[in-house]
């Protein structure tokens, strides 16, 4: 047989390397229909120009641009056999990445918890992204479940890594060149800096995206993601849901997009510092989303650029005037979707 059915959870141990094959060359037409998908409007991947008057050579792309990227190279042997995407840590973008650079990816399996039911198992990966000169642009944990091929094997013994719940100010990495001196609060939409927000101060992003079969269906092809649950609804129309799932990053970058409105100036992701998929999302579903600074930290030997972190949260078909999150019973709500702690850089004054 020559066809890659793709590793099932036996098919895993901690230790294992993994090569992802398919190098991609990402270009100045990623960042268009990246734009055209989600209508990102951050300045410092928006426009060449404000790119310059922040210090940087050439006009970067967008950090999730990169994750989406790296991640999909990863899920041919992964997590094409996977039933959903469980979360992250320990995201790091390391250096920036401009149009014409080649991204590949390897992962280390870190981590394998069977599932009570027999049929599933949890794997977790460390994975890095290098471009073409070998830098590491992108380095994350992520774990994933993942089907049984056979029902009746064994099951490993369990090892779960021990994961930090942050990303250190320390272990922030400010692309090359950049800086905030330059910044133009008129051009960046929002007259709103790093001094001005609190921590504990949350923000309702107001606006929602309804999520259209073709978008999703693009985007996923577009990141070379291949995972079937996202694409062979022949197959889905029987699992637990009856329909395709819509890929979790697609999700995240709705909300990145989405949280321009109140967050406007944080210019880059330095860092995700966890998440959680915590509900299935599907074609038309409407993504709101609302954020709350959970610390306001200073990047050592730099006054012009701060630190945020944020946990931004997103709903399906439920606005956030009141910041939908967890019921009474601790759990998340069944209409929220995404739960995202991530690390903006943003100009000080």
């Amino acid at each position: 047989m020559k066809t890659n059915p793709g590793n099932y959870f036996e098919d895993f141990h901690v230790g294992q390397e993994l090569v992802h094959s398919s190098p991609r060359t990402v270009t100045a037409g990623d960042a268009a229909l990246y734009t055209a998908l989600y209508g990102s409007r951050f300045a410092l991947t928006s426009g060449a120009s404000t790119a310059a008057r922040m210090g940087m050579d050439r006009m970067p792309l967008d950090a999730l641009v990169v994750f989406h990227t790296v991640f999909g190279k990863t899920v041919p042997e992964v997590s094409l056999n996977a039933v959903a995407n469980l979360g992250y840590a320990s995201c790091r973008f390391t250096a920036p990445v401009f149009a014409g650079d080649t991204l590949s990816a390897r992962s280390e399996v870190i981590g394998v918890k069977a599932n009570r039911d027999g049929k599933t198992g949890v794997v977790y990966v460390h994975s890095t992204g290098t471009n073409q000169d070998g830098v590491v642009v992108l380095d994350y944990v992520r774990w994933v479940m993942v089907r049984k091929r056979n029902e009746e094997s064994p099951a490993p013994e369990t090892v779960i890594p021990d994961l930090p719940g942050a990303v250190a100010p320390d272990d922030l990495v400010v692309p090359a060149g950049l800086s905030g001196e330059g910044y133009d609060t008129d051009l960046g939409g929002s007259p709103y800096l790093w001094d001005d927000y609190e921590v504990g101060e949350r923000v309702d992003h107001v606006d929602g995206m309804t999520i259209e079969e073709a978008e999703h269906m693009t985007a996923t092809r577009l990141w070379h993601n291949t995972a079937k649950v996202h694409f062979n609804q022949h197959v889905e129309g029987q699992g637990r849901f009856g329909r395709r799932i819509v890929y979790g990053g697609h999700v995240i970058s709705i909300a990145r997009s989405l949280s321009f409105n109140g967050l406007a100036n944080a210019v880059t992701i330095a860092a995700i510092n966890g998440g959680t998929h915590s509900n299935p999302t599907f074609a038309g579903d409407t993504v709101y989303a609302w954020s709350e600074v959970l610390d306001r930290m200073e990047l050592p030997g730099r006054t012009d650029l701060g630190a945020l972190r944020v946990r931004t949260v997103a709903t399906k078909d439920l606005a956030c005037a009141d910041f939908p999150y967890r019921g009474e019973d601790g759990k998340y709500l069944p209409q929220v979707v995404l739960d995202l702690d991530y690390t903006v850089l943003m100009p000080r004054r």
